[in-house]
């Protein structure tokens, strides 16, 4: 069988008071185009259909229209509620359309999906997992606990429920996993709010050894596999929610699947949805408006910082509004800021860091090894050394600090 696996849709998501109702209706759009192309049999989808528990109508409707679109031809999609979502709400209608083959699971459980895909007439058994709160999973998670305690305790709850479901998968069956959790080792942005209390919430890799063929995430926005027991990967968000995610591609994730075998894996790049890019002007304002007439990013939400010697003016502010809608952020930057700033990071970066920062400089933006960062601290030791030393010395022949 033929998966389409994507997640963190966030749908009534804005950018600063913008709406995105337009793109997200055109990556629905393309999503369905791509099933249609790709010839799938299954969409998974990880959780955060909408971005709030209570999402406008709009919303819901867009998301009603495009389930019904993807499961026509016989095609099944499985849902589950994120860390957004109001589990109740998204699987309200479950009543309605499961007789279309659409299976939507707002709260943990303990049975796995068997799904049927009439054009393989192959079984797809699927433990799917809703984002588990400390309340969806009814465990006691407070403050006054150790931090190392609690992560490993929500995380083998975690692991015991999928182990749970994942004692249906049977060797005739297409075994997949899905679920809505951040696991130790994803890379995060700032456009996911937080799920974990000073890392509580976080799921050992481990947890998701079920010996399910694919495992589907869902939380994370950047499209990344995460190292562990089988093939466990994030699809990503469809459409880039913070300037974190500026540059990063988009994709779904596309898996061809069989009973007992390996799968083969292959991502899609979206096309929908405009780029959000940051703009760093060193040049001034003169250099912003040399971009703007040259038509630079045209389409997309621009993050500016412009570098000035002297006040930003509202005439110079209104100016570049009018020049861009999406110019979103104007944020100037003065001399004696760049260097405040510089000597704050400097502060606060520990040794490795300044030196892997000062390489970089140095070399164009070339990433320093660890070996040569190694090497680098242990001459810093040795130089450390060598002056405790000199003035172990100094002192001796000078009777300072010598005890009688």
């Amino acid at each position: 069988m033929r998966i389409l696996h994507t997640a963190d849709w966030h749908l009534g998501r804005t950018l600063e008071g913008r709406s995105r109702v337009k793109e997200q209706e055109a990556f629905l759009e393309e999503l369905v185009r791509i099933v249609d192309d790709q010839q799938v049999d299954l969409i998974l989808m990880a959780g955060d259909v909408y971005d709030s528990v209570n999402p406008p109508a709009v919303a819901e409707q867009m998301f009603y229209e495009a389930a019904a679109r993807l499961t026509d031809h016989g095609r099944q999609l499985a849902v589950i509620a994120g860390n957004h979502d109001q589990p109740e709400r998204v699987a309200s209608v479950k009543p309605l359309v499961q007789r279309r083959g659409i299976e939507l699971v707002g709260l943990p459980g303990s049975e796995a999906l068997r799904i049927h895909v009439p054009r393989t007439d192959e079984v797809a058994c699927l433990a799917a997992l809703p984002y588990p709160s400390e309340a969806r999973l009814n465990e006691l998670l407070t403050v006054e606990g150790d931090e190392g305690v609690l992560r490993e305790a929500y995380s083998t709850r975690v692991g015991k429920l999928m182990s749970h479901m994942a004692a249906s998968f049977r060797p005739d069956t297409v075994n997949l996993a899905m679920s809505h959790i951040y696991v130790l080792g994803g890379l995060e942005t700032d456009s996911e709010r937080p799920i974990q209390v000073g890392g509580a919430y976080t799921v050992d890799p481990s947890a998701l050894a079920t010996g399910a063929q694919y495992t589907a995430l869902g939380h994370l926005h950047r499209p990344q596999h995460v190292k562990g027991e089988g093939v466990i990967r994030y699809s990503g968000s469809p459409l880039a929610y913070s300037f974190s995610e500026a540059g990063q591609a988009k994709s779904v994730t596309i898996i061809d699947a069989s009973p007992g075998k390996a799968i083969q894996l292959e991502e899609l790049h979206l096309t929908s949805g405009r780029p959000l890019v940051r703009w760093r002007a060193k040049g001034g304002l003169e250099e912003v408006y040399r971009w703007l007439d040259e038509g630079l990013d045209k389409t997309a939400y621009i993050d500016l910082e412009v570098t000035l010697t002297e006040a930003m003016s509202m005439g110079d502010i209104q100016r570049l509004r009018k020049s861009r809608d999406g110019i979103i952020h104007i944020r100037p930057i003065y001399p004696e800021m760049v260097t405040s700033m510089v000597e704050q990071q400097r502060s606060e970066l520990p040794l490795p860091e300044l030196f892997r920062s000062f390489y970089q400089r140095q070399t164009g933006g070339a990433e320093a090894e660890d070996a040569l960062v190694k090497l680098f601290l242990e001459l810093v030791d040795e130089d450390a050394d060598r002056e405790a030393l000199f003035s172990e010395d100094s002192a001796r022949e000078s009777g300072e600090g010598i005890p009688s």
